[in-house]
């Protein structure tokens, strides 16, 4: 059939997808699941009344009949003006930087999305050579005005792909790189989102604290 990259191409014949108001992919058609096994409450929280299954996935339709998951639903937060914010895809854009390794867009009931960024270390030196800047380690390097301010202008190049509630108000840059040793990531290298918040609650708060007045 045809596809199309970055999507996982066009609906199969003999199902029904659709996109709920909340952006959650959902569908119908044979081999779709029925429901749980004895387990009406289990069945009624994934298919609804319409028979319509509850795919926990956020996607869009690309061009009118591709289907691309951007996001999983249980990561999808709320602002507090009532505006949803999926983070994967705007981390995955601003991953695009080649000076941002890893990120965490956070604000969950906040006025504004903002992010914890840890960079791309080696690169950020090599920058940091190129521009006559000193430092002793990683935690000074991004105490530096000029190195936040180099991370700032890459996030606003991505700003600019993003609706104006999805963009990113503030950023805090962390000294260490997330990976699966140090628990931030997953085996597979998925954000283990409740890590890093419990991890970096203290800049999440004075972003937050400061911010919202």
């Amino acid at each position: 059939g045809e596809m199309k990259i970055g999507t996982v191409g066009p609906v199969l014949e003999g199902f029904e997808v659709k996109i709920a108001s909340d952006g959650e992919i959902l569908c119908k058609g044979p081999g779709v699941m029925m429901g749980y096994y004895k387990a009406p409450e289990l069945t009624a929280e994934v298919i609804d009344e319409n028979g319509w299954f509850h795919t926990g996935d956020i996607g869009v339709f690309e061009d009118g009949k591709y289907l691309k998951i951007t996001d999983r639903k249980k990561e999808i937060f709320k602002l507090s003006g009532g505006k949803y914010i999926a983070p994967q895809m705007i981390e995955n854009k601003l991953k695009t930087s080649n000076l941002i390794e890893q990120v965490m867009v956070i604000g969950a009931n906040q006025k504004f999305a903002s992010a914890l960024i840890s960079p791309n270390f080696p690169l950020l030196h090599d920058w940091c050579a190129e521009h006559k800047i000193h430092f002793e380690n990683n935690e000074e390097l991004i105490k530096i005005p000029e190195v936040v301010e180099k991370i700032q202008k890459e996030v606003q190049i991505i700003n600019k792909t993003l609706g104006s509630h999805e963009q990113i108000n503030r950023i805090r840059l962390v000294c260490e790189e997330w990976t699966p040793a140090t628990g931030e990531l997953s085996p597979t290298l998925k954000l283990r989102r409740n890590v890093v918040s419990v991890k970096y609650q203290h800049l999440i708060d004075e972003i937050f604290t400061n911010g919202n007045n």
